[in-house]
């Protein structure tokens, strides 16, 4: 008998991107899908296509709110996916073959993502080779509470997991506009998850991080393969990395209460 998979999504305001995510996990035995108040019809989308629909009034994070998601979860194997994420053919195929015969298959497996940014596919840089731990033993794993970049925390651990054959497909970054929006969201919950792990940010820290982060991007991991967006994308790395070590100084500055001496402000 096949084991049960569950898949597992969280969404706001996914009605375009939606439908092509869950039409290449139809094969699923239960797919879950916990909602944060959309108002764009995704959670009348998401039950025409057979997912269980778990509204939240609040809104925790990425971490705990993909941790709802998979105490929804009834199946022997869960896979957690991104609305804005599809699986190709040969990774769909790949993980009905372990379903049909999971003995001694190990807590948990990686796939591998590749993600677009403004419509090209970027087989470099920060973003390729991307390998997530995404395909679980239920019961093995739970998510961190971080608030942006969580992490699946696997039961014992291996160094690496195996990867499945096949591609998770990550339609990422529509436009600039998306990817400015998108990085500003992301830096100030990721200053937020620094800051209560006891990290402080400065001028300088942002400085060093940014620069690190282009040249990582950029040329250690040849991001200059995907040509001129190459470079877009190492410098919003760059930016992004500047912007969250700035939020997490400037944005626990206090607030001055008392006024300036007569005279010290400029004219």
């Amino acid at each position: 008998m096949a084991a049960r998979l569950s898949v597992i999504v969280i969404t706001k305001n996914e009605a375009g991107r939606l439908p092509t995510c869950l039409a290449s996990v139809a094969f699923a035995d239960e797919i879950i899908v916990v909602d944060s108040g959309s108002s764009d019809g995704t959670q009348e989308i998401a039950r025409g296509l057979g997912a269980r629909v778990i509204e939240t009034a609040d809104w925790p994070g990425f971490g705990p709110q993909k941790q709802r998601a998979l105490d929804a979860a009834t199946g022997d194997w869960v896979l957690s996916i991104d609305a804005d994420e599809w699986l190709d053919a040969q990774l769909a195929t790949a993980i009905r073959q372990l379903l049909a015969d999971d003995a001694g298959q190990p807590a948990a497996l990686q796939v591998d993502r590749l993600s677009a940014f403004c419509g090209q596919w970027m087989r470099a840089g920060s973003w390729y080779p991307d390998r997530l731990v995404r395909l679980f033993r239920r019961g093995q794993a739970r998510f961190s509470d971080d608030q942006v970049h969580e992490r699946l925390i696997v039961a014992g651990a291996a160094a690496q997991w195996p990867t499945l054959p096949g591609l998770l497909l990550h339609n990422s970054i529509t436009s600039l506009h998306d990817g400015i929006e998108k990085m500003n969201r992301y830096t100030t919950g990721r200053a937020l998850d620094l800051r209560g792990k006891g990290r402080s940010g400065g001028l300088g820290a942002a400085l060093a991080h940014g620069l690190s982060a282009f040249l990582r991007s950029y040329l250690l991991r040849r991001g200059f393969l995907d040509g001129r967006r190459g470079f877009v994308l190492a410098a919003l790395d760059a930016q992004s990395s500047y912007a969250r070590y700035l939020k997490l100084w400037l944005d626990a500055a206090p607030v001055p209460h008392e006024l300036p001496p007569p005279g010290s402000g400029r004219r």
